[in-house]
């Protein structure tokens, strides 16, 4: 098995830190809103090189952390006038929806920001002790990003070329030794949520944050951390830099990025009106459409979402479900628990085109390869399988859709459709709900309708529906 490592620019072969065993840390997204198309790619991407890995037989601890302290989520309580930890809670909630709702595996642990402050506290008078960090006069802590020898290694950046564009909250100049220092913990601000320190009152920067939480749960070393592109600089370097001038050895051996999200062939934001969450493609789409149409191009290659091309995903993905539906009707009728002699060269096909998934899949994932090999799989089964075929046939073929389709987090099981007085039964539902202001409810039914393929839309005639 191959991966691209962003650290060597190039495909290494997957040799675990532990025989039969992966660690893997990926950022997860930082909790003050609904999360975005552009979160689900990494979500989608990582879940299925996890499933890939369950696959081929290897213990997965699989680490994915909340960010539940941060400016935005603050600006987002100051807004609404309440705590900061009403919102995460509340939004930690919305994407655990979500994730669901896109097929995504619970992590193996989901930590918090806000709960590892402790270890937070130790890291950072480690990295002081070393001489990696020090004070300044206001209590900021600060890393000495040019004592790490090694920084730049993993964006491959010049430290002398670099501009000082980090995300913290800037400080004037003269309070830090170099202007390419980051932060490590910072002084609270009137009304926002502060811990305790050595130093100040403060919070952490959002830097040390992954670097603790991967450490606590995955220990100093892990096989693969992965995220977005744009977390390589300067959140993934500034990670390595910490956690390897703290614990005096490789931080990660594989470094996994996915390329961005364009809507339209644009970039991605509010200004341009074309930012999209996952909850608002809910009420278009089944998000397993979604989930497909991401695993359609390889993880690296820039993706494009536009409405074609997510109804292009929603035909792929109906052709595969069908396909098997058809299989499971012939399987139910056919007889024969052993192939037939002449079905020897069919069951040979099957196991052939298994081999070309899982060679797409070990060649760094690539996903949409992996796919046309599916598809193929059920162009065999449409034109080879049959009533006259062996159950043993059937099964065979059928099982090994499945399968392989699971590993992508796609579900084969069709739902079943809701009868209109069901629907019309549910619409009158929500309506009361909304009348009792139990809003809570209302968007439940709501999200129930969607995942079952109805779309509500609330007019002044009031709600019309339809399948999508």
């Amino acid at each position: 098995m191959k991966i691209y490592n962003t650290l060597t620019k190039q495909k290494e072969e997957f040799v675990p830190l532990e025989e039969g065993k992966v660690r893997m840390y990926v950022c997860g997204p930082t909790v003050y809103n609904f999360i975005h198309i552009g979160n689900a790619r990494p979500m989608i991407v990582f879940d299925t090189v996890r499933r890939y890995f369950m696959y081929k037989g290897f213990e997965v601890n699989y680490v994915s952390n909340f960010t539940d302290v941060d400016d935005k989520i603050i600006k987002k309580a100051i807004e609404e006038g309440v705590d900061a930890s009403e919102i995460s809670t509340r939004y930690i909630e919305e994407c655990k929806k979500d994730m669901e709702g896109m097929n995504v595996l619970p992590a193996t642990v989901h930590p918090l920001a806000t709960e590892e402050i402790g270890g937070m506290l130790a890291m950072i008078r480690t990295l002081i002790e070393k001489g990696y960090a020090y004070q300044a006069q206001d209590g900021t802590v600060y890393f000495r990003t040019r004592k790490f020898g090694e920084y730049g290694k993993l964006s491959h950046k010049n430290l002398d070329d670099l501009q000082a564009g980090h995300r913290e909250i800037k400080v004037t100049g003269d309070e830090k030794e170099d202007e390419l220092d980051f932060v490590l913990w910072k002084p609270k601000k009137d009304g926002e949520p502060y811990w305790e320190s050595p130093w100040c009152n403060g919070r952490p920067g959002w830097h040390i944050e992954c670097s603790v939480m991967s450490k606590k749960y995955l220990g100093e070393q892990i096989d693969i951390h992965a995220g977005g592109e744009d977390l390589i600089f300067p959140h993934h370097e500034n990670e390595i830099a910490q956690s390897e001038a703290c614990n005096g050895k490789e931080f990660a051996k594989y470094w996994m990025h996915n390329a961005f999200l364009n809507i339209d062939n644009k970039k991605m934001s509010k200004s341009l009106g074309n930012f999209f969450t996952v909850r608002e493609i809910s009420e278009k789409y089944d998000l397993q459409v979604l989930r497909f149409f991401m695993l359609s191009a390889h993880y690296r290659s820039p993706l494009n979402f536009s409405a074609d091309l997510m109804e292009a995903s929603r035909n792929g993905l109906e052709r595969i479900l069908t396909g098997i539906g058809r299989l499971k009707d012939l399987e139910e009728k056919a007889e024969g628990s052993s192939l037939a002699a002449e079905e020897e060269e069919l069951s040979e096909k099957v196991k052939e085109l298994v081999a070309k998934y899982e060679a797409a899949m070990d060649d760094d994932f690539n996903t949409a390869d992996a796919i046309s090999a599916i598809f193929e799989l059920v162009k065999f089964a449409n034109t080879s399988v049959d009533e006259s075929s062996t159950k043993a046939l059937v099964s065979e073929t059928k099982h090994a859709i499945e399968t392989l389709c699971d590993v992508l987090g796609i579900i084969t099981e069709k739902k079943e459709e809701l009868l209109d007085a069901e629907i019309e039964e549910l619409i009158a539902k929500r309506k009361q709900a909304r009348k009792d202001r139990n809003f809570a409810l209302a968007d439940e039914i709501r999200d129930t309708l969607a995942s079952r393929g109805i779309l509500l839309e609330d007019t002044r005639e009031g709600v019309k529906w339809k399948r999508a």
